[in-house]
């Protein structure tokens, strides 16, 4: 499997699944740029990858923003091929009274409306190209949600869905739209969603509804999203990377 000569553009891309999506896409060909809130992280990931990479800091809930993005990596690299809408915000898990509407605000800016920023700002020079790829990680959180993250369940519920809604309407214009769902993660937002302090003996409470055992690692997303990436035939999937959750 490979994406020689492809162009990528992923968010939150500093750490966790994103990193790994964006060293994965490096070793399998590909020139990424690394788009993260902190731009320290993301120059030394990109730092990392043999020249084959640069960073741009970027709030993907800001339109802004994401248009610079894009103009960074046409003059840089060229038209992405692929764009990975990674970056993501969550809730701390409690009750749904709890959560302010600021909190909510932010989590369906970050989760939902990036992807209408992205849509509005890569989709027409893709299709000036000739086609492309977007990935969007969802969650399934958005197909079996859990107590605790209601606002959260529902904005990756709608990224799921707009994943789908996406790929009937960009197919006549060959832009595949896939959305990748990961069960809960070890990333830096494991103790937001769990609700609990980090200790084997919390995770264990979690773990019991993975029937594989274990959370969600990044390089598990990077696979799938490698995969997402280079099958040509393979459009508006809600793929779960969840160890079984789902079933």
């Amino acid at each position: 499997m490979t994406l020689d000569n492809k162009i990528a553009i992923v968010t939150g891309a500093a750490s966790g699944f994103g990193e790994a999506i964006a060293r994965r896409f490096v070793e399998h060909g590909a020139r990424v740029v690394i788009a993260d809130l902190n731009l320290d992280k993301a120059e030394a990931v990109a730092s990392s990858l043999d020249g084959k990479a640069i960073a741009v800091r970027a709030d993907v809930s800001k339109r802004a923003d994401i248009d610079a993005l894009i103009s960074t990596t046409i003059q840089s690299f060229g038209v992405p091929d692929i764009v990975v809408n990674n970056a993501g915000f969550t809730h701390k898990n409690r009750p749904l009274l709890e959560v302010d509407e600021d909190t909510f605000d932010r989590v369906f800016a970050v989760n939902v409306k990036s992807l209408y920023h992205m849509v509005h700002a890569v989709v027409p020079a893709m299709r000036d190209n000739g086609g492309g790829v977007m990935l969007n990680v969802g969650s399934v959180a958005g197909i079996r949600p859990r107590p605790g993250l209601t606002w959260y369940n529902g904005s990756k519920g709608a990224a799921n869905m707009l994943s789908k809604s996406l790929a009937v309407e960009l197919a006549p214009w060959k832009i595949r739209v896939n959305a990748i769902c990961p069960v809960m993660g070890v990333t830096g937002m494991l103790e937001d969603f769990m609700g609990m302090p980090d200790t084997p003996e919390n995770r264990a409470k979690f773990l019991g509804g993975i029937p594989l055992g274990r959370f969600c690692e990044p390089e598990d997303v990077a696979q799938a999203a490698l995969y997402l990436a280079a099958a040509d035939y393979i459009t508006g999937v809600e793929l779960p990377v969840d160890g079984g959750r789902t079933i």
